[in-house]
């Protein structure tokens, strides 16, 4: 599988390269973020909450790709995704709505994509999150969780690899704090990637791996 961080909370995953690939696109952003806008193919488009254009613009990705912005379950082309509804706000979405975290099952692994989401996971969530290989986490706070919620919800999951998201990056209009607080917080030595590219035999098998990915 190969991850590819294109800004904010968007990533491109992909089992394999080529026409045989399958490539899922998470929350595209708008021209409005000052982010360059990513205007890749795709077979499958996850979209976290509808309201807000820095992770709805679906329009952009080429291919025809199958959208998937409500929680449910999902089988396209042999990647299942799973929808489980949350909050953008501690005060059960009242304040900003809500928040769809995405499970991606791809390449025999398990990717968890939290989207917007601003509080801490209760029970139910937590057990249809059992079991996630990689998370990808926003950290940046203000509209999200910030470092220290972040790090609480990393230890609720405990993924085998942590991969942060949704913070302050050159170029974004958004005000949002570094990422340096989150692992500061979190506690781990980062290892920083371009790409993941990574098998299922290749995850962590003990401690927790920490990957920050540039974009």
């Amino acid at each position: 599988m190969i991850i590819t961080w294109l800004g904010h909370s968007c990533f491109k995953i992909q089992d394999k390269t080529g026409t045989e690939g399958v490539t899922v696109i998470t929350d595209p952003f708008s021209q409005s973020t000052g982010l360059k806008v990513p205007h890749f193919e795709a077979d499958i488009v996850t979209v976290s909450h509808q309201q807000h254009r820095d992770h709805n613009n679906t329009g952009v990705i080429r291919g025809n790709p199958f959208v998937i912005d409500l929680a449910g379950e999902y089988d396209i082309k042999g990647v299942f995704v799973e929808g489980v509804d949350s909050y953008h706000d501690e005060k059960n979405g009242q304040i900003r709505g809500n928040n769809i975290i995405y499970r991606i099952g791809i390449d025999d692994m398990s990717v968890v994509h939290l989207g917007d989401l601003d509080h801490i996971l209760d029970v139910k969530q937590l057990e249809r999150l059992e079991r996630t290989d990689i998370l990808l986490i926003p950290v940046g706070g203000k509209f999200t969780l910030d470092a220290k919620k972040a790090a609480e919800v990393v230890k609720q999951i405990e993924p085998r690899m942590v991969i942060p998201m949704h913070y302050k990056i050159k170029g974004l209009k958004i005000d949002l704090d570094g990422v340096d607080k989150f692992i500061k917080e979190l506690g781990l030595t980062p290892t920083a990637e371009e790409k993941l590219k990574i098998s299922k035999k290749d995850l962590p098998q003990e401690d927790m791996e920490l990957v920050v990915l540039s974009c």
